[in-house]
């Protein structure tokens, strides 16, 4: 029983509890998110001033792409708390994941649980140490060459969907944004992989990247460090790299 309408008019988000932000230019076939930092980055700070003045006690879910900037943008323009800033990446990520393991076995997406850390880009890292089948580990289920091959798909996600609609996905993202301000509103505790800020956790600081948090009624209210690898610590520092760098060119503009 939901009202829904649109505006132009940010007057209208006064007072909001949640500010879901995909605000920006989409990907069209050939580009990739870092394409679009330049003009989205502008779009953002514009976005990100109105939220501060009109809904200065919202939680804020940033979709908008070069993802991982585009929230690091948002929390320097709006000064909130890193526990309200946050962006969605590793729930849509982590989605797409589970989907294309539930293919590959031959079983319910239901019963696939992912995770995938990282940058929303190329250097995403899907965590095989984390996914399971109802416990199973995925590689024992799986051979390395076509779990290798479902990571890498993974990685591309974004850009087949683009190549396939001539734009950039909305069903898939708009379900992960609505999963995360749900467990904001009814203060639910859920443990969900979306790119927060970082203050030392997992060795980085100053950046957002995905990691699992715990998303209450406070917002994210924990970061969960978790153990990785050696090999997955290795492609989350390449990612941090990654993300930093992005970050330092959005400075420069």
């Amino acid at each position: 029983d939901a009202r829904v309408s649109g505006t132009s008019n940010y007057d209208d988000i006064v007072g909001a509890d949640v500010v879901i932000v995909t605000a920006g230019v989409p990907r069209k076939p050939g580009m990739s998110r870092d394409d679009l930092l330049g003009i989205n980055l502008k779009i953002i700070r514009s976005v990100g001033a109105q939220i501060k003045a009109k809904a200065p006690n919202a939680f804020v879910i940033v979709v908008s792409n070069p993802l991982d900037a585009m929230v690091y943008e948002m929390k320097k323009v709006t000064g909130f708390p890193r526990s309200r800033v946050v962006g969605m990446a590793g729930a849509l990520d982590s989605a797409r994941f589970s989907c294309f393991l539930a293919e590959a076995i031959g079983v319910s997406v239901q019963d696939v649980d992912s995770l995938v850390l990282g940058g929303h880009g190329d250097t995403m890292v899907p965590c095989l140490s984390y996914t399971t089948v109802r416990g199973t580990p995925v590689g024992r289920l799986l051979a390395k060459d076509k779990l290798d091959a479902i990571v890498q798909r993974t990685r591309d996600g974004g850009g087949e969907i683009v190549k396939l609609m001539g734009t950039s996905a909305y069903y898939a993202p708009a379900a992960g944004a609505i999963t995360m301000a749900e467990a904001y509103l009814r203060d639910q505790k859920r443990v969900i992989a979306c790119a927060a800020y970082l203050e030392g956790e997992y060795g980085y600081k100053d950046l957002y990247m995905g990691v699992p948090v715990r998303i209450g009624r406070e917002g994210v209210e924990k970061v969960i460090d978790i153990e990785l690898s050696d090999a997955e610590k290795q492609m989350l520092d390449k990612s941090a790299a990654a993300v930093r760098e992005l970050i330092e060119a959005s400075a420069k503009l």
